[in-house]
Order: C-alpha cells, then structure tokens, then sequence
C-alpha cells in the first residue's frame, strides 16, 4: 500500500476497496510505530479493520480498541474424555442456560465473587458518564453478553473434553468507551484536526484526557477478565455434576486472553502502546484460543513471538458476511444442516451466526503458520450463543 507507514497483511488476498481505504487511513496517522499489521480473519471494523495492529508512540486510539474493551476468550482443559459426555449434551446445555444469564439479561442474585472484585475500589474513580452505573455492572459481572459471544462444550483430536467462552466488558466497557471516544472527537474538532477518519480522533500521552482514558481502560479490561472467569467457574460446577460426580475437578490448562484491547509494550526496542482490535497477543509461548464459527473447528495454540505482527495472531474466523446479509441469505433450514452434530438452539434467532458468513477457519491458520503454533484442535459439541 502506498502509505507514509507500510502496512503488512497475512490476510493471504488482496483486501476490498473499503478494507484499503480503512488500513489506509490508519496507517496515515504521524503516531504510528514502524508498521500496521493485518491479520488473517481482517474485516470491516469502525475506524480501522477488525484484526488489525497498531503500535502507537506517544498516542491510542480510544475507537481502534472499540466498545467492547478486553472483549477476549477463556478456555479449559479438562481431565475428562469425550465419552463422558454421551447422552448428556442437552441436558448441559439448558443448565448452563439458566445458570449464565446471555443477551441483555443480568444476574438476579449476586454473588460474593462479584461484590469482592478489587475492582470495585477504583469504581468512583471512573468517568463521570458511568458513575451511576455501578450496580447495573455489579450484576452483569458473570453474563455472557450478546452478538458473537459464546459458551461451548468442545473436544479435540485426542477425545479431550474442553469448556470455552467468548465475552468481554458487558455495558459498562461499552459505555466507557463511547464516553471516552466522545471526548476525543470533541478535541479533534476543537483542534481542528484533518483527520481521514473521525472515528480516528485519538488522546495524546501526557494530557489529562489520555491519562482518564487509559485508567478507565485498564479497568474496563480487569473487569472483562474478570467477568470470564465467573462464568467459567459457573460453567465448570455444571460439568461437574454432570461428569464427575459433583465432585470438584482441576483443569489441565487454563487460558484467559483478550483481544480487543491495548496495552505498554516493548517492540523492535522502544516502548509502544499497541492496539489489538481483533487480535490475540502471541509473544514466544503465550497460549492462545482462536475459534471458529459454530459448527467448525477452534484451535488452542502458542505464540511464535513473531516481530513483524508485533508478536500477535488472529482472534477468530472473521465475518465475510453482514448480519443482515446473512439473514437474507440463508435459511433456517441452511443453519441446522450447517450446525450439524452441535447441541445447540436451532432458531431463526441465531441465523446471522450461520458458519457461512464467516471465513474458512482452515485458511485463517494456514496463514499464520508463522505467528503459531497449534497446540490442539477441538470441534464444539455444546454452543450457547448470546
């Protein structure tokens, strides 16, 4: 691409006109540290691609991270093997139903694991467009969430049964972010910045501005880690007395990754604030989830600390399809063949989350064979869409 940065791409094929233009636009920006890196599953995003990079200096970018801030995956390893699980996948799948709340819904009672997060100390400390907000947050602290969110019950090649979710900040990250992304395009507009795209409007380090957005940030990406695990404790008591008795288990691996977040890290030698919208961290060993759609394959995998993709992979499959697209294109009857073999609701509901509007798993990691390596592949036969 011709841009003031380069812009490297493991897309694996020439990228439409409106994913140029957005990559573009991005890498235009005088802040940009070295490169932007694409991932494999790159899309249409909202000021830039979903599965992109963007190592900044002295700057972020408040709508590059978007509104579901340490949006992410958690995953187990179980000591069970698939066999376990015969004759008893609807019955886990209404249970975990009615013990996470998904969607719009929160929960009814709280908890001691969601009134004792530290997190709650710095709560007042947040913007002053959330502050009213703390009990709404308190109770959706262990809720899954809507859109592409998931819970799954999967096994791998080697009969091993694994639980896995898919969630992030709920409405309180949502609600952050699109206050802090307010205030950057009103200083963009006060500054009369020539930005090519608005949603481009970004905080510069050592202003008060950039200092209450990364506080609210990290926040917000403690508390979607955080919300992760309470489900998968949840998740994990319903497998229990499902497979073992009701007697308690200890995962062989646990993983807990975001990826849609930023953090401070050290790149080609200078400390950078990098960007991942879309995509996973994957230094030397870190353990990663990249899943596919419903009715596909996930892959669980190890970084290769590759430099050029600011040691980072892809986060999923990636849509080639709109929502609406996708409603308008398929069938329900499309969407049960296609989820074939998976326990899961076969409703007009979940049509948008057919397998067809998402890339083909498959080719995402075949090109990024240099970014990881796979360390098992598992087939959900569980999923709870949001």
């Amino acid at each position: 691409m011709d841009t003031p940065t380069p812009v490297l791409s493991w897309a694996g094929h020439d990228l439409a006109k409106q994913e140029t233009k957005m990559a573009k636009n991005v890498a235009s920006l005088p802040f940009v540290f070295k490169h932007v890196a694409l991932m494999p599953d790159v899309h249409m995003g909202k000021g830039a691609l979903v599965g992109s990079v963007i190592a900044t200096k002295d700057a972020v970018i408040p709508a590059a991270v978007g509104v579901d801030i340490g949006c992410g995956m958690m995953a187990i390893q179980t000591p069970f093997r698939g066999e376990k699980l015969d004759g008893k996948l609807k019955k886990i799948r209404l249970d975990l139903e009615a013990q996470i709340p998904v969607g719009f819904e929160e929960n009814q009672e709280i908890s001691k694991a969601a009134t004792n997060w530290q997190g709650w100390q710095g709560f007042q400390e947040l913007h002053k467009g959330v502050r009213g907000l703390e009990n709404k947050a308190i109770k959706q602290l262990g809720s899954l969430g809507g859109g592409n969110h998931f819970i799954e019950v999967c096994i791998d090649t080697e009969d091993r049964v694994w639980l896995m979710l898919h969630s992030g900040s709920r409405n309180i990250g949502n609600k952050l972010a699109q206050c802090h992304i307010d205030t950057a395009k009103d200083l963009a507009k006060l500054a009369d910045l020539s930005l090519p795209d608005r949603d481009l409007a970004y905080f510069v380090a050592g202003t008060p501005e950039f200092a209450a957005y990364w506080r609210d940030l990290q926040w917000a990406q403690q508390y979607a880690s955080r919300n992760r695990e309470l489900m998968m404790s949840r998740f994990m008591r319903v497998i229990e007395q499902h497979l073992n008795g009701g007697k308690k288990m200890k995962p062989l691996l646990t993983i807990n990754c975001h990826h849609n977040y930023a953090e401070r890290e050290v790149h080609f030698g200078e400390e950078v604030y990098v960007t991942r919208k879309g995509a996973v961290r994957a230094q030397v060993d870190d353990y990663g989830i990249i899943p596919g759609s419903m009715g596909t394959k996930s892959y669980i995998v190890q970084g290769k600390g590759n430099a050029h993709s600011f040691c980072s992979c892809s986060h999923g499959a990636g849509r080639i399809m709109s929502r609406s697209m996708a409603k308008n294109t398929y069938t329900l009857d499309d969407f049960i063949a296609q989820t074939s073999g998976v326990e899961c609701r076969k409703d007009a509901e979940l049509l948008d989350e057919i397998p067809a509007a998402y890339k083909q798993i498959d080719r995402v990691m075949a090109n990024q064979a240099d970014l990881v390596t796979v360390v098992a592949t598992l087939k959900q036969v569980v999923c709870i869409k949001g």
